[in-house]
């Protein structure tokens, strides 16, 4: 008899567990190769599992909405047609090991029940989903389940992620609130630390309005929004770039650049390069908040805004910015767009960015004041390039002449980032797409 382990893949080295959105196949069913088995959601993405081979689903171990870690044995499929007997004799063993568990597992049980919280993924009172590491922490800290039901989730279906209960925890602590040993010491938990507002107001719907569900990622960027609102104070500052000298440069070479190097030119490696250069210069604009700690971050790491097909935003990363000459920059920027419209980036793609920029410009816009992207403290909006009469300085006098200007907002996490710093470097990333040299070699 041979067995084939499915296991939760690895899905980017910081993804540590996914949850199954979609069982496709049950125990009993026969799967060829490269069939879809089930379907997985992490934080950024989502993700079908194929078959790695042709057999019969011997056992399915989780269901549908259940949070899995990496490596851990979804299923098993039969590589060899193992008949129902051999099934039957397999349950048969099962059901007498249940019955010879120790009586202390029993007591356990009881004693979960008591306490308010449910055995099953989904608790019996509230009707909301808990899964076993979440439960597991819960138990851990002692959070009671009246805290626990209290606890926004940033999950599907509002579930309690791990990431939720740990910043619960981390605010609880702050708090310095001692654990509490009844409701009455819940309530003031909850109150000392506080909880992210409930962000729903009644809407009156007419007889001829359509009602539309979130999908999952439009409700995670939903969520993350507010959450970024809420944390982060936001200030923007705006300049005004004279982008002449490159949009001159980018029209005579990028023929030659598509020739040369089999890539499209476009303005945003141009702009990536300027914003990853000047936050070498400006470390703190580079960083994260923690606490009453500034995280300031090794790696240049630049998240870029791009909408999907289905109407979403993604945010893939483009890793070691400052590291890479113009064609690494515009070789990454040109993949993970691509990749980005039709949904098919990895976790690894969006993971671990410090600044982002986002492109009103591409929709006609002239500027925005877009929403940080957390944990970052600092986003950076550029509009669409348009000509403009300007003044400028000749040896005869003042001239009014046609230039090529594009406005720059720069939204930014006031905790961290006061107007000076905000300015000076909107203000550096304008000056080095300015000074742009219009006899730069490809």
């Amino acid at each position: 008899m041979s067995d084939f382990q499915v296991m939760m893949p690895k899905m980017g080295e910081s993804v540590q567990e996914a949850t199954i959105t979609k069982m496709f196949v049950k125990k009993g069913d026969t799967v060829e190769e490269d069939d879809v088995l089930f379907e997985i959601a992490t934080d950024k993405v989502d993700s079908e599992i194929p078959s790695p081979v042709a057999g019969k689903v011997k056992e399915v171990k989780y269901n549908e909405d259940d949070l899995v870690a990496v490596g851990e044995v979804v299923m098993l499929i039969s590589m060899d047609g193992e008949d129902e007997e051999e099934d039957t004799s397999s349950e048969e063993t099962t059901d007498k090991k249940a019955e010879t568990q120790p009586a202390a597992k029993e007591e356990a049980a009881e004693t979960a029940k008591d306490s308010g919280a449910s055995q099953g993924n989904v608790n019996k009172q509230s009707g909301r989903f808990y899964s076993p590491l979440v439960r597991s922490i819960a138990d851990k800290e002692g959070v009671s389940f009246e805290e626990l039901e209290s606890i926004e989730g940033s999950g599907q279906g509002g579930r309690v992620q791990k990431k939720d209960i740990l910043a619960y925890l981390e605010n609880r602590g702050s708090g310095k609130v001692a654990k509490p040993a009844a409701a009455s010491a819940s309530a003031q938990t909850a109150k000392a630390a506080p909880q992210a507002p409930q962000h729903k107001v009644s809407v009156s719907i007419g007889a001829e309005d359509t009602i539309v569900e979130m999908d999952r990622v439009r409700k995670m960027i939903a969520d993350h929004m507010v959450t970024s609102k809420h944390v982060a104070p936001h200030v923007t500052s705006v300049v005004e770039a004279d982008m002449t000298n490159m949009v001159l440069w980018r029209n005579k070479v990028k023929g030659e650049y598509l020739e040369k190097y089999g890539e499209k030119i476009t303005f945003m490696p141009l702009i990536t390069e300027a914003v990853a250069k000047a936050l070498t210069e400006f470390p703190y604009v580079n960083s994260s908040v923690d606490g009453y700690n500034i995280v300031l971050r090794k790696h240049v790491n630049v998240g870029m805004a791009v909408a999907t097909e289905n109407n979403n935003l993604v945010v893939p990363v483009i890793k070691d910015a400052d590291m890479k000459n113009l064609l690494g920059l515009t070789k990454d920027i040109n993949r993970l767009a691509a990749l980005g419209r039709k949904n098919n980036l990895s976790p690894d793609d969006l993971q671990g960015g410090t600044f982002a920029i986002t492109n009103f410009g591409s929709f006609g816009n002239i500027i925005g004041t877009p929403i940080i992207n957390q944990p970052q403290t600092a986003i950076l909006a550029v509009g669409t390039i348009e000509k403009k009469p300007a003044v400028m300085e000749t040896p005869t006098g003042d001239a009014i002449v046609v230039r090529h200007k594009m406005f720059l907002s720069l939204s930014y996490d006031h905790r961290v980032i006061d107007g000076m710093l905000g300015g000076k470097f909107l203000r550096r990333v304008a000056d080095i797409l300015e000074e742009h040299d219009p006899n730069r070699e490809i």
